[in-house]
C-alpha cells in the first residue's frame, strides 16, 4: 500500500459517510442536526420562538458558513483515531475581494434544504485529500534563506537522540555572546535567562586543536498547533518529564514570525531575528545534553534528553510569505514553514492538538481582540469573516484563500485556523504520517493519562505522569467563568 493509499484509507470512508447524511454538531453533549436550526440569510437571523435556546448558533446563518463547517468538521473527524497582521501593503497583492451576492435560500423550505445539501456537497468536493501543492526544490529554499542553511549543518552528532552539533566559536571569551540577541532585547524574561547563561558560557566551550566550539541544538519535536486547543496543558505536562527540555518561553514563534521581523502582530515589521538568536534559546538544554554526553564517555547508553518547542502558530501561520516571496503560483505561497524545517530536520517529530472547531473559534474570540465581547458581537464578527472568505473563494482556490494574507488580516476572527484539513494535508506532503501525532482535546480532557502515554510513546520516552498536576477540569474553570460572563455556545 502506497503512502497516498494509506492516507485515503484513513480519510475516505469517514468523508463518504458524512456526505451521505446531514451534518451533526455536538453542543452540550447533545447531537443536533445542523440543517434543522439554520436560517441562511444575509441579515441577522430572526429569533425562532421554539428554538430560543439555540440563539448562539446563529453564527452559522450563512450558506458558506454551512459549507465551511462541513469542511472543518470533516477534517476534525479525520483525527478521531489516533492574532491578524497589520502590516504595510505587499507589492505582491491579490486582486480586490469579491463581495458575494445575496443568498436566496431559506431552510424552512424543504426544496431549499435539498438544494443546500447539493451546494454543500459541491463546495466540499473542492477539498483534496492529496495536496495539490508543488514542492519547492532544495536549491530554491537555500536561495531564499542562505544564512540559515549556512549555520545549520546537514548532519548532527551521532549517538545523541536530539539534533545537536558543535560549531566553532570565534568570539571573545570575555564578551557577552547574548548581547545582540533580539529575544533578550524585547523580553525581560529572556534577559534574565541570558544573564545566567552568560555567567557560565565559557565553562561549556569545548577546546579542540586550539579552537573553541560550542554545542548547538534544534528541537527534537515541535508542538505546532492549534491555538486554543490545549497545547499549553500538553506543554506543562511534558515539561515535568526529566528527559524533556523546553525554552523558558513556550512560544518563540521564530519560524512563522520572528524570522520575518514580526515581534507583535500589530506593529508591522522590525529587524529579522537571525537563526542564531533562535538557537540561543536552546543553549540551557544544550548544556545539559553536553554534560550527559561527556559524562557517558563509555558510550554504554545513548543520551535520551530531548528538546521541544511549542509555538502553536507553526502549523498554520504563513501570513508573512506574501511580503517576502514573489514567485507565487495561483496566489498560493511557493514555500511553507514545513518546507524549511524538513530541509533542515527531515526526521523531526510534530504533535498537533485539535478540538471542536466551533469551540476553538469561540475560545479564540474570548482570548483575543476587543474588550466589549458578547455572543451577538461574536455572531457579527463570524458572519463578516464568512462573507470575506466566501468572496475569496469566488476567485481563488481553497488553499489560496486559506493562505491569503489579505483575507486573513481582514477577517475579525481567525476563521481560517479551524480549517485543519488543509494544513494537515500540506504537512503530509513533506513529512510522513508516522512523524505527526494528532490528538483531540476532548480525548485529552477525558483521559489525559492515555493521551500522555501516546505522546511519550511517540517521542520514544519512558512514561512519566506527575500526579501533582491539576486535572483539565480544574484548569478549565477560567473558561467556564468567561462563558458565564459573555455567553455560551448553546
Amino acid at each position: 500500500m502506497t503512502q497516498m493509499d494509506y492516507k485515503y484509507s484513513l480519510l475516505g470512508s469517514t468523508v463518504e459517510e458524512y456526505r451521505k447524511r446531514p451534518l451533526l454538531l455536538q453542543v452540550d453533549e447533545t447531537p443536533m442536526n445542523l440543517f434543522a436550526i439554520l436560517e441562511v440569510k444575509r441579515d441577522l437571523p430572526r429569533r425562532w420562538s421554539n428554538l430560543g435556546w439555540f440563539r448562539k448558533i446563529r453564527v452559522y446563518s450563512f450558506l458558506f458558513g454551512l459549507a465551511v463547517m462541513f469542511l472543518i468538521t470533516a477534517s476534525y473527524i479525520l483525527t478521531g483515531d489516533k492574532k491578524g497582521l497589520l502590516l504595510t501593503p505587499s507589492p505582491y497583492h491579490f486582486s480586490s475581494l469579491v463581495s458575494p451576492g445575496p443568498l436566496t435560500f431559506n431552510l424552512s423550505s424543504v426544496k431549499d434544504y435539498i438544494h443546500i445539501k447539493v451546494v454543500v456537497k459541491s463546495i466540499a468536493s473542492k477539498v483534496e485529500f492529496q495536496s495539490s501543492r508543488q514542492l519547492p526544490e532544495l536549491k530554491a529554499l537555500v536561495k531564499s534563506e542562505p544564512h540559515m542553511f549556512s549555520v545549520i549543518p546537514r548532519k548532527f552528532l551521532p549517538g545523541v537522540k536530539n539534533p545537536c552539533w558543535y560549531e566553532e566559536y570565534a568570539g571573545n571569551i570575555t564578551s557577552d555572546p547574548y548581547r545582540t540577541n533580539s529575544y533578550g532585547r524585547y523580553s525581560r524574561r529572556f534577559r534574565t535567562v541570558f544573564q545566567h547563561l552568560r555567567n557560565t558560557f565559557h565553562e561549556h566551550l569545548l577546546h579542540h586543536n586550539r579552537k573553541l566550539y560550542r554545542m548547538r541544538c534544534l528541537p527534537y519535536f515541535y508542538i505546532i498547533g492549534q491555538p486554543k486547543c490545549g497545547t499549553t496543558d500538553l506543554y506543562d505536562r511534558l515539561k515535568l518529564h526529566p528527559d524533556v527540555k523546553f525554552t523558558t518561553f513556550k512560544e518563540p514563534h521564530w519560524w512563522t514570525r520572528k524570522r520575518f521581523g514580526i515581534i507583535r502582530l500589530s506593529e508591522g515589521f522590525h529587524d529579522r531575528y537571525p537563526v542564531e538568536d533562535y538557537l540561543d534559546l536552546f543553549d540551557q538544554a544544550a548544556y545539559q545534553i553536553q554534560g550527559n554526553l561527556t559524562a557517558n564517555t563509555s558510550g554504554s547508553s545513548q543520551p535520551n534528553m530531548i528538546i521541544g518547542e511549542a509555538s502553536a502558530s507553526t502549523m498554520w501561520d504563513n501570513n508573512a510569505w506574501v511580503y517576502f516571496y514573489d514567485n507565487t503560483t495561483k496566489g498560493e505561497p511557493p514555500f511553507l514553514i514545513q518546507d524549511f524545517i524538513h530541509a533542515l530536520q527531515p526526521d523531526a517529530r510534530f504533535i498537533v492538538m485539535l478540538r471542536d472547531p466551533v469551540e476553538r473559534l469561540y475560545s479564540d474570540y474570548l482570548y483575543f481582540g476587543s474588550a466589549n465581547k458578547s455572543a451577538e458581537d461574536f455572531h457579527e464578527k463570524v458572519s463578516e469573516s464568512l462573507q470575506l472568505f466566501e468572496g475569496c473563494l469566488t476567485e481563488f482556490t481553497m488553499r489560496s484563500c486559506v493562505y491569503n494574507t489579505t483575507v486573513n488580516n481582514a477577517m475579525p476572527v481567525r476563521l481560517q485556523v479551524g480549517l485543519y484539513i488543509v494544513y494537515l494535508m500540506d504537512w503530509l506532503t513533506v513529512f510522513s504520517r508516522e512523524q505527526i501525532l494528532v490528538l483531540r482535546l476532548e480525548d485529552h480532557a477525558s483521559n489525559r493519562k492515555y493521551t500522555m502515554h501516546q505522546v511519550f510513546e511517540f517521542l520514544n520516552l519512558e512514561t512519566y505522569l506527575d500526579p501533582s498536576l491539576p486535572s483539565l477540569e480544574t484548569l478549565w474553570m477560567s473558561k467556564s467563568v468567561s462563558e458565564e460572563r459573555y455567553g455560551h455556545l448553546d
